[in-house]
């Protein structure tokens, strides 16, 4: 069905394209979220990569590859956001979104760590742990999705995952005697 949309969308049906859009929407949602952290960004993002991929329509080569491409064309959208965006101005609102999520079964204050280190990171490494745990692919897909080179992806895996942990690391000493304090 995906690719029968496809195919009418890129001969110019702009129904085809609103429905492709309907199918695919909540899921950039999901992924714009998860990478910018913020409701308002993540919906310019989303708007801003279904813009260029209506423009950009007929340059795809592979229509069995719309998703990836679609992918690859949301996280550029939700870089540029990230630095059209003012830092520390951020809009903190938590929104559900169903599906697979690895901090689903954590309390709340573990979520918070979690997400204040999360916040830390630069938006190409968010971009790879969403797609890697949000999304459940491999570290090679997710080279293939965003093209790039997988020694990338594996690097900023990497470095992501040292900076989460030292971020949440250095709040657990700042918070430490406070927290044994208030006990």
């Amino acid at each position: 069905m995906l690719r029968t949309l496809v195919d009418h969308a890129i001969e110019g049906d702009e129904d085809a394209f609103a429905a492709l859009v309907s199918t695919v929407g909540d899921r950039c949602m999901a992924i714009a979220f998860r990478i910018l952290r913020d409701v308002d960004r993540a919906e310019d993002a989303v708007q801003a990569a279904m813009v260029t991929t209506w423009r950009h329509l007929g340059s795809l080569r592979d229509r069995d590859q719309f998703e990836a491409w679609l992918h690859r064309t949301l996280v550029n959208a939700c870089y540029a956001e990230s630095r059209r965006h003012r830092p520390g101005a951020l809009n903190v609102v938590d929104l559900e979104i169903s599906g697979p999520s690895p901090d689903e079964y954590l309390n709340v204050q573990d979520r918070d760590r979690l997400e204040r280190g999360f916040r830390r990171l630069p938006p190409e490494q968010r971009a790879v742990l969403v797609f890697h745990y949000y999304l459940g692919l491999t570290l090679a897909e997710v080279a293939e999705q965003l093209d790039v080179p997988l020694g990338t992806v594996k690097s900023r895996h990497h470095y992501a995952s040292l900076a989460l942990r030292a971020a949440i690391e250095a709040d657990d000493r700042g918070a430490g005697p406070a927290t044994e304090r208030s006990a």
